[in-house]
């Protein structure tokens, strides 16, 4: 109890420090930042759909973040399609089984024999998008998940970026089992570790945001991925093992790779020990000279403090409080 309140009081100082400052500085943005002479340009469906596009859980830091489409007022993304995809699925394949017409799915679902004897590598793509009625219940909250956090993942590392994680996240883990069919036969249906992956993300990209009983997201994963895995180990499930944490790793990796998940010490400590050492050279002394510095030093920690008024400065990862103390330290000399 006393750290949470010595982190919101420490939170709350930084965030006075740079309100103090940033009321100082000359405010002269460029057009690029949606800024014209410091008075905000903002468009009428902007202003219209400010509420919708609102991030829940942190703060929209791509610029490659953009609706696909517009209905109406409304914005459409990348992740409100795959929702609408795999519903429509889900209600096509269940009108078929309750027309026994559903011999199409068996030509949908991975099987590994079917992919490397008969080169059916649609089978690679198409397995996701096979719901089985029987698990419809358990589809809707996997629809409730993909929604909810995969908006979040796709407003922080960007449309291109977040179509990128969801193939890699489909292809992943079939890829996986048709090498593992070279020694044993395997197939696969259903999504549900496809979007598990996908909350793997959201939690690598804000570990420290409180989700249900003010549990952290990173602990939420892992618990999950637990129980997932001790689940399959008792009935030998060996094959959707490979698949849940071929999904886990992908995740994990993919949004580590673009530098937005959290500071692995023992990474970088491994990195340091077996990489090249720095040379040293002899340089020769120069005058200093004065850096011109961005007008704009303030922009890169508006993000960082929305993030902070949201959810306290304990939901910062290392990187975020190095550079709130670095650019803290720079408008306060600024300031004098």
């Amino acid at each position: 109890m006393n750290t949470n309140k010595h982190e919101s009081e420490e939170g709350i100082k930084l965030a006075g420090i740079f309100i103090h400052v940033h009321s100082c500085l000359p405010r002269r943005r460029h057009c690029e930042g949606g800024f014209i002479r410091g008075a905000p340009v903002v468009s009428l469906a902007q202003t219209q759909c400010a509420a919708l596009i609102e991030s829940m859980f942190g703060v929209t830091t791509s610029d490659d973040y953009r609706p696909v489409a517009w209905m109406g007022r409304y914005p459409v993304d990348v992740t409100t399609m795959l929702v609408g995809v795999h519903v429509a699925c889900a209600i096509l394949t269940a009108i078929l089984v309750a027309f026994r017409a559903d011999l199409i799915l068996a030509w949908l679902q991975f099987d590994s024999a079917a992919v490397l004897r008969s080169g059916q590598v649609w089978r690679l793509f198409t397995y996701a998008f096979v719901h089985e009625p029987r698990t419809l219940l358990w589809f809707a909250v996997e629809m409730y998940f993909l929604f909810v956090f995969g908006r979040e993942v796709e407003r922080f590392i960007g449309r291109n970026a977040y179509i990128a994680l969801y193939a890699v996240l489909l292809i992943a883990p079939t890829i996986v089992l048709t090498a593992w069919g070279l020694w044993q036969p395997s197939a696969l249906a259903c999504s549900p570790a496809l979007h598990f992956g996908i909350f793997v993300a959201f939690a690598t990209i804000y570990p420290r945001v409180e989700l249900l009983l003010r549990i952290m997201a990173k602990w939420i994963a892992l618990i999950l991925a637990g129980v997932y895995t001790f689940q399959l180990l008792a009935y030998h499930a060996w094959t959707d093992l490979a698949v849940v944490w071929t999904s886990i790793g992908a995740a994990f990796l993919f949004i580590e790779l673009r530098g937005a998940g959290p500071e692995l010490v023992w990474w970088s400590d491994l990195k340091a020990r077996f990489g090249p050492k720095p040379k040293f050279h002899v340089v020769q002394k120069t005058r200093p000279r004065r850096v011109a510095e961005s007008d704009d030093v303030y922009a890169s920690i508006d993000p960082i403090l929305d993030k902070i008024s949201k959810f306290g400065l304990g939901s910062l990862t290392a990187n975020e409080r190095r550079q709130l103390d670095r650019e803290r330290e720079r408008l306060l000399k600024k300031s004098e």
